[in-house]
């Protein structure tokens, strides 16, 4: 799927994420982009992206990670009618963990 462009964004930022070389770069830019409350609502999202295409259920995911049934609604909906963003890299992500799972034994 090709992105749609979207009137008055520029990909500045986006090329600027591409170019980061390691998570070290990647937490630096993050915290000198976003407010500590937009970095957990970012990470809040993603880990209930995870736990939701693992199978996991919304009464579990809210005792889990704090985040409120509206949140993960709006990430079920991402991940059912989204631009496949989450598909895309949520098996890249399961691939990570399970080889640093493999490392630490």
């Amino acid at each position: 799927m090709t992105r749609k462009p979207v009137k008055g964004r520029n990909d500045s930022l986006y090329e600027a994420i591409l170019m980061l070389d390691n998570l070290e770069d990647c937490y630096r830019f993050f915290q000198d982009l976003c407010t500590v409350a937009e970095l957990h609502a970012m990470e809040q999202r993603f880990e209930v992206a995870i736990l939701l295409s693992e199978g996991m259920i919304y009464n579990n995911i809210l005792e889990r990670t704090g985040a409120s049934s509206a949140t993960i609604s709006r990430v079920n909906r991402s991940l059912q009618y989204g631009s496949d963003g989450y598909q895309k890299i949520l098996p890249r992500i399961k691939l990570l963990r399970t080889e640093k799972e493999k490392e630490s034994v």
